[in-house]
C-alpha cells in the first residue's frame, strides 16, 4: 500500500520496541510511514519512492560485533535522516565517530537543553524540554562535520546535526508520550527540514485496503475469527465491503470472554453485518486444556493451540473457503517478533499471530497489519460502524485467564468475571469508560485476612487497572476521582464473594505491560 503519488518515510527497525510507534507518530502528523528492515538497500528506498528516513532506537550497542546495521550509503543519498538513540549512534558511528558505553546511564525524564543553534529540528520549541531518555551508550566524539546543538547534565551529545547532509540525531526518544514536545520534534523534521506537505487521512486508506483485498481474494471465500473486539469488527467490515455474501464469520466461545459477551456478539454482529456467524461452543475444552497451568506464556501457548483446534473444526464446515482473514495488529506483531525480518525483542506471545494459515492452509488476509488501535477505531467511524463497537474497550486475546494470575479454575474465572462487570459499569456509569483506554480487573493469587460482619476472613485480593494511552504502546495509569475508587472497591468488595481487599495498580508502561499476564 504504497503508491508512488504519496509521501512516505522509510522508519528502519533496528530492533526498538517501538519502531512501529514512530510510524505511529509520522502517519499522525498527516504523513505515510512503514517500517523497513535494517536490511533495507538505498535503491529499495528509490523505488519505494521514500522522501525521508527514521532510524529507530534498539537494545544492542553499535560496537557489538553482530550489532544491527544499515547501509550506510543511506546517509549520502540526499534523503533527510534522523537518528533516535541507537539510530543516532549508529549514524555517527558510520560517520567516522566514536561511541562508548556511557559513564552515567540515563533512563527516564530528563531535561533538554537546546544550543543557540538548535536549527530547523527544534524551532519554535523552548530552550528548556522534558524528554525521555534510556540509553546506556553514548556519543563521545564526532567529526567535524557533526555540531551539537542539545544536550542534557549526562549526555553531552544529546541532539547532533550534520553541517552538509541532512542529518540529525537525537539520543532521546521523542516518540513516547514521555516527550512532551515530541511530536513537535518529529513534525519539525517531517515539514520543515524534509518539506513534506502531510495531508494523509483514513479515508484513502480503507479505498486502499478494500481494492487490495478484492484483488487478492478474487472470486474466493473468506473466513473471519470474530472476538467481539473492534479489531476483528473492522476487518469483518472491510472484508464484507470488499466480498460481500463470500464472507462466513467464526467466533469461538472459550469460556474465556466478559460477562454476556457472546449474547452480544452474536447480536451486533448478525444484526448489524448480516453475515453467516458460525457459533463453536468450546468453554470446558480450553478450561480442561488450562487445568493446573500457572505460566504465563505456557497459558497463552495453551488457549492459543486450542483456539486453532476449535476454530479449525468449524472452518471445515464451511465449503470453498480459501482465505483467512485475522485483525492483526502493529503492536500484535512488534511484541510477538520483528514484522519486517528486523531484531526486536520478544516481549510475549499472541495467538491471533501466526499458526492457523499453516494449519488450515488458508491464504491470509491481514488489513490492519500496518495499524494502530486509534487508527483502527478511525477507520471503523469511516465504515460507519456503531459507537458501541468502535469504541470499546480491547481486550486480551487469551481473555480472562490472563487476568487470574495462577491457575485458571471456574470459581476463578467466576470471580473476575463479576468483577471486570462491575469494573465496566461502573467507569460507563460515572462517564469515564470513555476517557481512558482500559480498564479492567486483575485476580492476583493472594489471600489476605479481612473482617466481615465481626467475623476473620482470609480471602482473594482484586486489583483494579486503569491506564489512558493513545496506542497501546506506552500507557499511564489514570487517576481517577475519589468517589468512583471507593464505589468501585465497595462493590467488588459486597458484590463478588470471596474478595476482601482491592488494590489500585500504579504502573506505566514501560516498564509494565498493561496486562499483568
Amino acid at each position: 500500500m504504497n503508491p508512488a503519488s504519496r509521501e512516505t518515510v522509510a522508519v528502519i527497525d533496528l530492533g526498538a520496541q517501538y519502531a512501529q510507534l514512530i510510524a505511529r507518530r509520522v502517519r499522525e502528523a498527516g504523513v505515510w510511514s512503514e517500517v523497513y528492515p535494517c536490511t533495507v538497500k538505498p535503491e529499495d528506498l528509490e523505488r519505494l519512492g521514500v522522501r525521508a528516513v527514521i532510524l529507530s532506537g534498539g537494545p544492542a550497542s553499535v560496537y557489538w560485533e553482530n550489532a544491527p546495521r544499515v547501509d550506510e550509503r543511506i546517509f549520502r543519498m540526499g534523503l533527510p535522516v534522523l537518528g533516535i538513540c541507537y539510530g543516532l549512534q549508529l549514524m555517527t558511528q558510520a560517520m567516522g565517530g566514536e561511541v562508548v558505553k556511557a559513564d552515567t546511564r540515563e533512563f527516564g525524564r530528563a531535561t533538554l537543553h537546546v544550543g543557540k543553534n538548535g536549527g530547523e529540528l527544534f524551532a519554535g520549541l523552548p530552550s528548556e524540554m522534558t524528554v525521555w531518555m534510556s540509553h546506556g551508550d553514548s556519543v563521545r566524539g564526532v567529526t567535524a562535520d557533526f555540531e551539537r546543538i542539545a544536550s542534557t547534565v549526562d549526555c553531552p551529545n544529546a541532539a547532533l546535526s550534520h553541517r552538509s547532509l541532512p542529518l540529525f540525531g537525537i539520543q532521546f526518544h521523542p516518540e513516547v508520550a514521555h516527550t512532551p514536545r515530541g511530536k513537535d520534534v518529529i513534525r519539525n523534521f517531517l515539514f520543515r527540514i524534509a518539506g513534506l506537505r502531510g495531508g494523509f487521512a483514513m479515508e484513502s486508506f480503507v479505498e486502499d485496503a478494500i481494492a487490495q483485498i478484492r484483488t487478492n481474494v478474487g472470486n474466493g471465500n473468506v473466513i473471519c475469527g470474530l472476538s467481539g473486539g473492534v479489531d476483528s469488527a473492522v476487518v469483518a467490515a472491510l472484508v464484507h465491503r470488499a466480498v460481500g455474501s463470500r464472507l462466513h464469520c467464526i467466533l469461538v466461545d472459550n469460556g474465556l470472554m466478559r460477562e454476556g459477551e457472546i449474547d452480544r456478539v452474536v447480536e451486533t454482529f448478525q444484526g448489524h453485518f448480516h453475515v453467516d456467524l458460525h457459533v463453536a461452543r468450546a468453554a470446558d475444552r480450553f478450561l480442561s486444556r488450562l487445568e493446573g497451568i500457572v505460566d504465563p506464556e505456557e497459558k497463552r501457548k495453551r488457549i492459543g493451540h486450542e483456539f486453532i483446534e476449535v476454530f479449525s473444526e468449524k472452518a471445515k464446515e464451511i465449503e470453498g473457503a480459501e482465505f483467512l482473514a485475522q485483525g492483526t495488529l502493529y503492536p500484535d506483531v512488534i511484541e510477538s517478533h520483528s514484522a519486517f525480518g528486523g531484531p526486536s525483542v520478544t516481549i510475549k506471545t499472541h495467538h491471533n499471530v501466526g499458526g492457523l494459515p499453516d494449519k488450515l492452509h488458508f491464504k491470509l488476509v491481514e488489513p490492519l497489519r500496518m495499524l494502530f488501535k486509534d487508527e483502527v477505531r478511525e477507520i471503523g467511524k469511516t465504515l460507519g460502524l456503531p459507537d458501541e463497537i468502535v469504541f470499546r474497550q480491547p481486550f486480551p486475546g487469551p481473555g480472562l485467564a490472563v487476568r487470574i494470575l495462577g491457575a485458571v479454575t471456574p470459581e476463578k474465572l467466576s470471580v473476575v468475571r463479576k468483577a471486570d462487570a462491575i469494573v465496566l459499569d461502573e467507569m460507563r456509569q460515572s462517564g469515564w469508560d470513555r476517557k481512558v483506554w482500559q480498564s479492567f480487573a486483575v485476580l492476583l493469587p493472594v489471600s489476605t485476612v479481612g473482617v466481615m460482619g465481626d467475623e476473620r476472613t482470609y480471602e482473594n485480593v482484586v486489583a483494579v487497572r486503569v491506564v489512558n494511552s493513545e496506542d497501546g504502546m506506552t500507557a499511564d495509569w489514570t487517576y481517577l476521582p475519589e468517589d468512583l475508587v471507593r464505589r468501585l472497591s465497595t462493590r467488588l468488595i459486597n458484590e463478588v464473594r470471596g474478595v476482601n481487599r482491592v488494590v489500585f495498580d500504579i504502573s506505566s508502561k514501560p516498564p509494565s505491560t498493561i496486562e499483568w499476564e
